[in-house]
């Protein structure tokens, strides 16, 4: 994709973004989760498309953002904004520090065995949190009501994630253009190789998952004022849904490309809506079609779908 077009596109993006909410006020939580949704794609692409790793374990990334954010409001006695910020602060922090820890422990290990590794982490943090009475155990965790006029907290939280989203793809997109994106790349395609040229894999491999945990835990903090809930299945660390969601939207989109999972989230959480909209009570098999259709018919994704159209005219031509 061109630099032209790419800033178009951004400037396209952008545009419905803020106008978005006006243009569709009964559908303003749906386009909050849209974003969330982005947010998603884009952080689990960064290990599992661009460095090779496919990562079950970001959602706790995002279960520790919830958390985090939800025990501060209740117990720091701060206004709900003040709180609420101080929340994503440290949500964030102890999301990346989950990440140092985790991925010192996991990254060293390789294919299905970190696959496997952090789908264990996922299930293990909803265990904890669900049997943890001091986070409200498997009762859940109530948030502070927002105290903004009714159908202004709709509004505030989805330019937040907007606004979130939109700092995730940039950071991203700046990333990738840096030797640290080359490292990904070469560590995805020979990790012996990338070692022995002198890259310090592991510290690169942190480095990534510290990025993704970064925004993953300011997400969960939004995500759970947001809903005004947090079960420690259903929603913190909804590995089911949530979890495997990160993995199918880069997947469909093409992953290991900048735009892939912004298309993918977007195509995935439209077709999930209009699912529930008008499939209730088969929506769930629906989408089990949907997550079969995308791993065997899209492997290499939209994005990897339209470059191969592109390469065959070409030759045609």
């Amino acid at each position: 994709m061109s630099r032209v077009n790419d800033w178009h596109i951004m400037a396209a993006l952008a545009l419905f973004g803020i106008a978005a909410p006006f243009l569709l006020p009964g559908l303003v939580t749906q386009l909050a989760f849209l974003w969330l949704m982005v947010v998603f794609a884009l952080t689990w692409d960064m290990l599992g498309g661009r460095m090779g790793y496919n990562s079950f374990g970001n959602i706790v990334f995002f279960g520790i953002g919830c958390y985090a954010a939800a025990v501060l409001q209740r117990d720091a006695g701060l206004p709900y904004f003040e709180g609420l910020a101080l929340g994503l602060a440290v949500g964030a922090v102890l999301a990346v520090l989950a990440a140092i820890v985790f991925g010192a422990a996991l990254l060293g290990i390789r294919g299905h065995y970190f696959a496997i590794g952090t789908l264990g982490l996922g299930i293990a943090a909803g265990e904890i949190a669900s049997g943890w009475r001091y986070v409200g155990a498997g009762s859940g965790l109530a948030l502070p009501l927002y105290p903004g006029d009714l159908g202004s907290r709709e509004f505030f939280f989805c330019y937040s994630l907007f606004a979130l989203a939109a700092l995730c793809f940039l950071t991203c997109r700046w990333l990738y253009g840096t030797r640290f994106g080359l490292a990904l790349n070469a560590i995805r395609d020979d990790q012996d190789k990338a070692d022995a040229m002198g890259l310090r894999t592991t510290r690169i491999k942190i480095f990534a998952w510290s990025v993704s945990a970064f925004f993953l835990g300011i997400s969960g903090g939004l995500a759970a004022n947001m809903i005004g809930f947090i079960d420690p299945r259903d929603v913190a660390f909804a590995g089911a849904t949530f979890g495997v969601w990160m993995v199918l939207m880069a997947i469909l989109g093409g992953k290991g490309t900048l735009w892939g999972p912004v298309l993918g989230a977007f195509v995935f959480h439209v077709t999930q809506e209009l699912f529930w909209t008008y499939l209730l009570g088969w929506q769930r098999v629906a989408l089990g079609l949907l997550i079969v259709v995308i791993v065997v018919f899209f492997p290499q994704g939209i994005m990897g779908w339209l470059a191969e159209r592109r390469e065959r005219r070409g030759t045609a031509a």
